[in-house]
């Protein structure tokens, strides 16, 4: 059963693979005509995405406050947030951003055309600007491994971010869309990497383990120093090597849909060149000689003679 890290990977994944195959699709169908945008309608449904999206936020919602904690109770019996359950807050806290974002998204759509591309592009920054603060200021205790698995995720939501802000300014950059679409990707496989590698019982790095602490959390310890290291390096070439994986695996795929969506190519004549130069914005002046014979001075009659 997916939790916690799985399943708010698999959707981020999920998502960042929807994004990345259609951002490309229509870039290689017209280049000229392509816009950004955050979210695509399909066939089924024009707000399948979206609602994904908020169905995939309430799980994970429910799954932190009401199924993972002890008793399936969020609170003290006093009303209070216990210690134990603050990371669940947080994380909630998350999944509730990026469910305002699909909720206004819809609400833009339906009720107001005016400014929705660039407002829907600032509720995902939002989203993401909450994101990346909640697991800098953690309430965990990310040391070791867990730390560094959180600091190189934050990294990946950093340029989330930043290619969302951009997407404001600079709506036809494909290679915005581009970039933001591979990293929410990578965002999803990393969170479930985390969850398979740090919180599944016999999976940690040799000479770590999950350990009970007082306050009654799991947190991943090492047995010495050394351990320590080795399990940090291992963490930094797992991302390397992923690094490495998905930029093969983007570059392959954005190749097979240009493939089949690309535009198509007509060979014109020579004789047409001018017209097509003319507009890709080359004009050549008038009285601007084409044939490089007719360029040497031509001799008057009596030279020829």
């Amino acid at each position: 059963m997916l939790e916690g890290h799985q399943l708010l990977g698999l959707g981020f994944a999920v998502i960042g693979l929807w994004h990345f195959f259609n951002h490309v699709k229509l870039h290689a169908l017209s280049s000229k005509s392509y816009t950004s945008t955050l979210w695509f309608p399909t066939t089924i449904s024009r707000y399948l995405e979206l609602h994904f999206v908020m169905a995939s936020c309430t799980i994970f919602i429910a799954m932190e406050l009401f199924i993972a904690p002890i008793h399936h109770q969020p609170f003290d019996p006093d009303g209070t947030i216990p210690s134990t359950h603050l990371h669940n807050f947080e994380h909630s806290s998350m999944a509730m951003s990026f469910l305002v974002y699909a909720i206004f998204a819809i609400v833009l759509d339906r009720k107001c055309s005016k400014a929705q591309n660039e407002l829907t592009h600032l509720l995902a920054a939002i989203a993401f600007t909450q994101q990346f603060l909640l697991i800098h200021l953690h309430s965990r205790d990310h040391m070791g491994p867990e730390g560094q698995y959180h600091l190189l995720l934050q990294l990946l939501i950093l340029i989330s971010l930043a290619t969302t802000l951009m997407g404001i300014g600079r709506p036809r950059s494909f290679l915005v869309c581009f970039v933001r679409s591979v990293s929410i990707f990578f965002q999803g496989v990393w969170l479930m990497i985390m969850g398979f590698l740090l919180w599944t019982p016999g999976f940690q790095a040799k000479g770590c383990f999950m350990h009970l602490e007082e306050s009654g959390e799991y947190l991943v310890r090492c047995s010495d120093d050394e351990s320590l290291h080795r399990a940090i390096s291992l963490v930094n070439l797992q991302f390397s090597f992923l690094l490495i994986g998905i930029t093969v695996f983007a570059m392959s795929f954005y190749w097979v849909i240009v493939t089949i969506y690309g535009e198509k190519v007509e060979y014109v004549s020579l004789i047409k060149e001018e017209h097509y130069r003319e507009e890709d914005g080359f004009v050549k002046p008038k009285g601007a000689i084409d044939d490089v014979e007719s360029q040497s001075p031509k001799k008057s009659k009596q030279e020829q003679i």
